[in-house]
This record gives C-alpha cells, sequence and structure tokens, in this order.
C-alpha cells in the first residue's frame, strides 16, 4: 500500500506574510503535529510551493490578485518553520499556479502501478490552491482513497474554506 500526504503551499507569505489570515495562524501546530503523525503511519510527505518570480504582478493571476507573494527565494516563499521541521527532508514541487500539473506524474512515480493508494491533503488555501491539486489528483488517480484534513486546511475565508470543502465532497473526495 502506498500512502501519499500532500501538504500544498504551507509558507509564510500564506500564513504570516502577505495574504496570512488568523486562520491559517491557528492551523500551523496541528498541521505539523499532522505530518509528524502520517510519516509514522508510513505516509511519504511533498510539500508544493507556490512560487513567483519578481514579475508576479505583470502576470495574469497578479493581475487579478494584486499582492505579491511568494516570490522565489524571499522569506514569504519559504515554508513555514514548524511545518518545514516536521517536513524534514521531503520532495518540494514548485508550481507557478494554483494547481500543480507535475504533481500527478510525480505521484504516479511514487506510487509505481500498486493499486492500494491513500492520497491525503492538507494546507491552504482550501478554496484555492488545495482544490485544485486534489481536483488534478482525483482525475488522475480515480481508484485512489482520496482524502482532505478539513483542520489541517485554511481558506481564504471560513466560508469559501467550507465551499471548497464541498467541492470536494461532491467530487467523492472524503473530508476527515
Amino acid at each position: 500500500m502506498k500512502k501519499l500526504l500532500i501538504v500544498v503551499d504551507m509558507q509564510n507569505d500564506f500564513i504570516t506574510g502577505a495574504l496570512g489570515s488568523a486562520e491559517a495562524q491557528a492551523i500551523v501546530e496541528r498541521t505539523a503535529a499532522h505530518i509528524r503523525a502520517r510519516q509514522a503511519e508510513g505516509y511519504t510527505p511533498i510539500a508544493t510551493l507556490d512560487t513567483h518570480g519578481e514579475d508576479y504582478l505583470t502576470t495574469p493571476e497578479g493581475a487579478k490578485l494584486p499582492a505579491a507573494h511568494c516570490i522565489k527565494g524571499t522569506g514569504g516563499w519559504q515554508l513555514n518553520d514548524a511545518v518545514s521541521a516536521a517536513l524534514g527532508n521531503c520532495l518540494l514541487v514548485e508550481k507557478p499556479t494554483f494547481g500543480s500539473t507535475r504533481l500527478p506524474g510525480i505521484a504516479a512515480e511514487i506510487i509505481a502501478g500498486d493499486p492500494d493508494v491513500t492520497i491525503e491533503l492538507l494546507g491552504v488555501c482550501t478554496d484555492i490552491c488545495v482544490v485544485s491539486n486534489a481536483l488534478l489528483l482525483k482525475a488522475s488517480f480515480p481508484g485512489a482513497a482520496m482524502q482532505v484534513k478539513a483542520d489541517c486546511c485554511a481558506g481564504v475565508t471560513p466560508e469559501k474554506h467550507l465551499a471548497a470543502l464541498d467541492v470536494m465532497a461532491s467530487c467523492q473526495i472524503d473530508i476527515i
């Protein structure tokens, strides 16, 4: 059995920085503890990093979200310290937008054809990057057990967090 834990964008800019929120700050310690527990259960962690260049504000995304964030190499781009310590030396996947189109291929290499697969996601923002990556993975691995750890996720707002959980549940992703 293969078990993957996808930790989505637990970066400083989404927690205490440019796009930080009290909700994101509130999940940090619980998320770090959950990562350690899942690793003890044999889950392979993979962390995504929202990654932008200095020209972010001139991009189509920057035009709609005019808040420079996760600029590669900055402190805001770095993983939160507690989360990074829990992850240890895991695979980091940079992504230039909400969902990583590389992530399903990386997961396929790790899964290596094993028919008994569990993929769990957690992180920020539930309503943007978590849902995007969850749906990409669900489409790529329709037979896998897919789940999202709701209390280790934070959305742009509490309402959008709940709405994203509803969307994922509608797509047969278990909300735990």
